[in-house]
Parts: structure tokens; C-alpha cells; sequence
């Protein structure tokens, strides 16, 4: 008894904390993410403006690039839209990834990770709850910009069941870029930084690519980059899924870099979050 009065707070809490993650059972963990995710939804309906990026973004991105580079591309625009949707797409989706690591440092900022730690819940569920609940921002952001193309007169020539396929591989890869960002989102000091960050890495993977053009047109330094760039290996898959039907090695590509993405950063998100949460 001695001994636990005299112990150092630090130790004192690292004991609880193990009897905690002792007492939190897989399926409790599960739970507690969903009740999580759901928190997250409930927070986006209560505050819509949180959507004004996966809504208005895929509207306006599709507006300007097709008939800025509708014509001087292909022609016309009708005749670029197998091009630039399925990039608008992934630029869009992946962009919004961001947010994940901007709100889970606002949260933390204002001291709700602190509450949580207050309550009987496994410790990883705000966590993973966040990034879950984010996955309905990409579904949004993934459903505006194939309408869009459809009311711009986009008609996916691989069907309906591709560019289902096709929006389950962007949003399963934006997931796992979430988590990347959910990293800078805990070690950085503010939500400001964690979006300069953020953009530092997104800018360059998504315009050098091949989203807008074929890589055929750019410098053959620039070619290289392009062609190595797991965006365009992304955008690539969603054009042979949305335009051909075919599921190919570039979605293979895209998948397992994905996994490697979650492999690497989850582990390092989970630990820095558990030491600071």
C-alpha cells in the first residue's frame, strides 16, 4: 500500500492504463470504434459546413479543369471526361484525407481526448472511430464527382458494378493515406501545421501525375516520377476499371500499397497516440 501511495503519478497511470487494456476485449475495442465513428457522424450532421470540402470541391474541380483542359487535351470535353473524372476523382478523395489529421489535432488541442480517457472505453477507439467515421466524407466526395461526370455527360463504358469497384479501391486507399495523416494529426503542436504539412506531401503526388494528362506529353525526367508515382498507378486502375471493366495490375499495385501505408503508419500513429492520449 505504501508503495502505491508513494508512486510517481506517471507510474500510477501506466498500471491503470495496463489493467484497462487488460479488462478491453477485441470485441469491446470493435464496439467502441463504432460508437466512435458514429460520435464522428453525428458531429458532421451537426455541423454540415464540415462537408463544404467533399462537396463542393468535386463540383468545382470537375467544372474547371474539363472545360479549361477539355478542349486543348482532347478536343472536346465530352471527349476528355474518361480522363479527368477518374484523376478528379482520386485527387479529390485523397485531399480529403487531410481533415482526418487536421480534426484529431483540434480534438486533442481542446482536451476531448482527455474526457475520453475518463471513460470505461478501450483507448484506441476515439482513435480509429475517427478514422472510420471519415470514410463517409470520401464516399460523399467519390458519389458528387461521378454524378458530376454523369450530368457532364460521362458514361462509364465498364458499367455500374466497375465504378462501384472502382469507388471501393479509392476510398480503401484514401483510408490508408487517412492514417499517414492522422500521424502528423498527433505529433504535430497545431492543426495549422498538420494541413501545411499535409499539402507539402499532397501537391506534388497529385498534379505530377497522371491525372490530367498522360505522362507521354511531360520532360522524360518528369516521365520517370510520374510513372513511379503511386497516384498514378491509382488513377490509372480507376480508368481501366470505370472505362474497360478490367481489373488490373495497377490495382493490385494500388492495394498493396495501401496495406504497406497502413502497416507503417498505424503501428507509429497508434503508439505516438497512446503516449499522449
Amino acid at each position: 500500500m505504501t508503495t502505491t501511495l508513494t508512486a510517481p503519478r506517471e507510474q500510477i497511470q501506466a498500471a491503470t492504463d495496463r489493467d484497462l487494456t487488460n479488462r478491453t476485449s477485441l470485441g469491446q475495442t470493435v464496439r467502441n470504434t463504432f460508437t466512435m465513428a458514429y460520435r464522428g457522424i453525428l458531429k458532421i450532421r451537426r455541423t454540415p459546413e464540415q462537408l463544404v470540402d467533399v462537396t463542393l470541391q468535386p463540383i468545382l474541380f470537375t467544372l474547371m479543369f474539363t472545360y479549361i483542359f477539355g478542349g486543348a487535351i482532347a478536343g472536346d470535353v465530352v471527349s476528355y471526361l474518361p480522363t479527368i473524372i477518374p484523376g478528379i476523382l482520386v485527387q479529390t478523395v485523397i485531399t480529403t484525407s487531410v481533415v482526418t489529421g487536421v480534426q484529431l489535432r483540434e480534438d486533442m488541442d481542446k482536451g476531448v481526448f482527455d474526457r475520453f480517457r475518463s471513460l470505461p472505453i478501450a483507448r484506441i477507439a476515439p482513435l480509429s472511430g475517427a478514422l472510420l467515421a471519415d470514410t463517409v466524407r470520401y464516399g460523399i466526395a467519390t458519389t458528387l464527382t461521378f454524378a458530376m461526370g454523369y450530368v457532364m455527360g460521362y458514361r462509364p463504358a465498364g458499367g455500374l458494378g466497375s465504378v462501384v469497384l472502382a469507388a471501393l479501391l479509392v476510398i480503401v486507399c484514401s483510408w490508408a493515406v487517412s492514417w499517414i495523416f492522422a500521424f502528423f494529426g498527433v505529433v504535430a503542436r497545431t492543426a495549422s501545421s498538420v494541413q501545411g504539412i499535409s499539402m507539402i506531401v499532397l501537391f506534388p503526388l497529385t498534379f505530377l501525375s497522371n491525372a490530367f494528362v498522360q505522362p507521354e506529353t511531360m520532360p522524360g525526367w518528369l516521365q520517370g516520377f510520374v510513372n513511379l508515382n503511386p497516384v498514378s498507378h491509382l488513377v490509372t486502375a480507376v480508368r481501366e476499371l470505370t472505362n474497360n471493366g478490367v481489373l488490373g495490375a495497377d490495382a493490385v499495385i494500388s492495394l498493396l500499397g495501401a496495406a504497406v501505408i497502413v502497416a507503417v503508419f498505424a503501428p507509429l500513429t497508434v503508439r505516438a497516440y497512446m503516449r499522449k492520449a
